[in-house]
């Protein structure tokens, strides 16, 4: 008889472009974490944590009142005081309002901060793209120099070296300049695109009025055609970003990474200045960039802070997890079990219970103790979790104070003291193998 189906209504589902992180992706997850925390904590960094909601303002300060996204994708609502919150779309803005709340530039400058978190933006979902998804970045605030920013490219680029996936992106460099000189060139591409809109999408249609610069990025290929004919921005940069630029390519240069100098890339948020990048898919371009970042000099400022410069970067988790599996890359994971145990009776399950706690104590992953089905029954379990050992207690080993440990590959077993069972099964398993740790070794794991 075939083994029926839940069936669950539409309404009770995970909502459209927001999805679960099962196990299987779990693992990613937590390799591609452990892999930020070495190198931020190699570099000096030190975890931050906002909250998931901010007062609207924080992002109408920081992404431009006009922006796309700020007026198409923030999820926002009032609460029951009727004070407006939304969801944080992007890191950098929550990551600025702590610095300034907590008054973090008494500390020692710069302040390096990294984080690992959920975003929300509502836009159409589609590859690579989520209303839910998950961003790590780092963000080094109080001082400008460009070997800042290259230490910033350099540690994303690692971490794209240690999860396997640097061969499959290209670095796209540019300068922005500052935001005086940004306005300069945003009237010249005004000036270029009159006369030309019917040869637009409606997105450029509306960029045009409202950022110019962001029609230089859009994938259409009309657009794409003119935005090649556009006068090019590094003739209206400042002499100051232009040098800052090129003393931040030495650095590279030196350091071995390369890139591509890409006048066309100006990101899409309002507050970067100077210098912007991104990692882009070797095939699918910006359309399926990996993460990216840049300089944001005037933000602080314009959040109700002093003028502080920063730099930063965020790598979007789910597209560099699809990379990682295009690439079969199969992370390292420690949630194998090691033991299953099946008992008889409910003697040998109060057995059970203290023997297992003793297993995990010393190391040993393990479970059991399950229902009242038969030993044969519990043994088939145990083959759908794909233990390599099982334990066996029924009411002879019981009686005798022993149980049986089975080989569950080699179909082997034999008798041992139940006081034995623990430091037997280690000797099986190798110390190397258990999960074991002491609540003071959390503190440098």
């Amino acid at each position: 008889m075939a083994k029926e189906k839940s069936v669950i209504s539409e309404s009770l589902k995970s909502p459209r472009g927001m999805h679960d992180i099962l196990p299987s992706d779990h693992e990613y997850h937590t390799y591609i974490k452990k892999v930020i925390r070495h190198r931020a904590r190699q570099a000096g960094f030190r975890r931050i944590s906002t909250p998931i909601l901010e007062y609207t303002d924080v992002f109408k300060r920081s992404l431009g009142e006009n922006s796309d996204l700020f007026t198409n994708q923030v999820y926002s609502f009032d609460d029951k005081k009727g004070r407006s919150l939304s969801l944080k779309p992007d890191g950098t803005p929550g990551v600025v309002r702590a610095y300034i709340q907590h008054n973090m530039d008494e500390r020692p400058q710069p302040v390096l901060l990294y984080y690992f978190e959920p975003h929300f933006r509502y836009e159409n979902p589609q590859k690579g793209r989520y209303r839910q998804f998950w961003q790590f970045g780092f963000e080094i605030i109080g001082e400008s120099d460009p070997a800042l920013d290259a230490q910033c490219i350099q540690i994303a680029n690692k971490i794209n070296e240690d999860l396997g996936v640097n061969g499959l992106y290209t670095l796209q460099l540019n300068t922005i300049g500052t935001s005086e000189s940004r306005e300069k060139y945003s009237q010249v591409l005004e000036d270029y695109y009159v006369g030309k809109e019917r040869s637009l999408c409606e997105n450029c249609k509306k960029l045009l009025e409202e950022n110019p610069l962001r029609m230089l990025d859009c994938n259409e290929e009309d657009c794409k055609i003119l935005a090649e004919l556009a006068p090019s921005m590094h003739d209206y940069i400042d002499k100051e970003s232009l040098e800052y630029h090129e003393e931040l390519m030495e650095y590279l240069d030196e350091i071995g990474i390369k890139y591509e100098n890409n006048q066309k890339l100006v990101r899409c948020l309002d507050y970067y200045t100077k210098t912007v990048f991104e990692f882009w898919d070797e095939k699918d371009g910006s359309s399926n960039a990996t993460g990216g970042g840049g300089r944001y000099d005037s933000l602080i400022n314009t959040m109700g802070g002093k003028s502080i410069p920063a730099v930063g970067y965020a790598g979007g988790v789910e597209r560099i997890i699809a990379n990682m599996k295009k690439e079969k890359i199969v992370v390292p994971s420690k949630d194998e079990l090691h033991v299953f145990v099946a008992q008889l009776g409910r003697e040998a399950k109060r057995k059970c219970l203290g023997l297992i706690e003793d297993m995990r104590e010393s190391g040993i992953k393990s479970m059991g103790a399950l229902g009242k089905g038969s030993i044969n029954i519990q043994l088939e379990l145990a083959d759908k979790f794909k233990v390599p050992y099982a334990v066996l207690i029924g009411i002879t080993e019981v009686r005798e104070n022993t149980a049986i440990i089975r080989d569950m590959k080699k179909g082997v077993q034999e008798t041992v003291k139940m006081e034995k069972v623990v430091d037997r099964l280690v000797d099986f398993i190798g110390e190397k193998n258990l999960d074991k740790y002491s609540p003071g070794e959390l503190l440098y794991s």
